[in-house]
């Protein structure tokens, strides 16, 4: 079975998330692998550099990602990429990719460019599960073509961007930056885990944010048994894949000088399509 894709890392002032995107044409090396040799060259990056420029070390992370894999645009697997970061009494955020990131007082962010691309394989292949065709081989043929499409416009300007190969990539995440005293938490997710959640009803993030990993994992197993025997075919909730890996994490942000980010993390595997 080919290891999840969704990564979470932690250093001691820092979390990131990756989710290496699903490839239904065929790459060289599986988005399990790649997002895992970018995440720990950010985890390691942050570690000796705590306050590094968020940006700056993605870019030079998707650089030696690609080089060590030896990859060539269009031709390679792909990741979301967010980081949460505590620095000098604020927590800085940078989102590259449709992860979501939820907190306190409501506010729900994410980098949703590539969903407002709105392509016509992704309309068509909704449509077609909520109708009750299921995952079938027309199903399967759509997601080919929908990727196909989705290069495209991939890391180019009104397309959307994401870690592939190219570094320029990073400069154009989304920056944000809030004050610890109001963003005591964080959360963040995988789309594969905020879809089927929300979808369910799970959005109580307060409680989540001090909840235990027992109990968020026990979450996340309750929405792969929902996606599994209540709505196998896609049709409550049309989705790319039956199931998706899901990873989710929440953070504790104190806020003085001796504070380090306190987390708890959960995933899941899925391998089903």
């Amino acid at each position: 079975m080919e290891e999840s894709a969704d990564k979470i890392f932690v250093t001691p002032h820092a979390v990131i998330l990756l989710d290496g995107a699903s490839a239904f044409v065929p790459v060289p090396v599986p988005a399990s692998a790649y997002a895992d040799y970018l995440g720990r060259f950010l985890a390691d990056a942050l570690t000796v550099d705590p306050a590094a420029d968020l940006q700056e070390i993605l870019a030079e992370g998707i650089k030696a990602t690609a080089a060590h894999y030896d990859l060539r645009a269009g031709e390679s697997p792909s990741s979301t990429v967010t980081i949460a970061r505590e620095r000098d009494e604020h927590l800085d955020l940078l989102l590259l990719g449709d992860n979501t990131v939820i907190l306190p007082g409501g506010e729900i962010l994410t980098d949703d460019r590539i969903d407002r691309l709105d392509l016509e394989p992704c309309r068509t292949y909704r449509e077609r599960l909520a109708a009750g065709h299921g995952y079938d081989d027309e199903h399967r043929a759509l997601l080919r073509e929908l990727q196909r499409q989705q290069a495209q416009y991939r890391n180019k300007p009104g397309g959307y961007w994401i870690a592939e190969t190219e570094p320029a990539a990073a400069h154009e995440a989304v920056l944000l930056t809030r004050a610890l005293k109001s963003a005591t938490w964080g959360i963040l997710a995988t789309d594969g885990a905020y879809n089927t959640m929300t979808h369910l009803g799970f959005t109580a993030w307060p409680a989540y944010a001090t909840a235990e990993a027992g109990h968020l994992t026990a979450m996340l197993r309750f929405c792969e048994h929902w996606e599994r025997e209540r709505d196998p075919g896609g049709r409550a909730l049309p989705r790319a894949k039956l199931q998706d890996d899901k990873a989710l994490v929440t953070a504790r942000l104190v806020g003085d000088s001796t504070s380090a980010i306190s987390t708890r993390t959960a995933a899941m595997q899925n391998q089903s399509i």
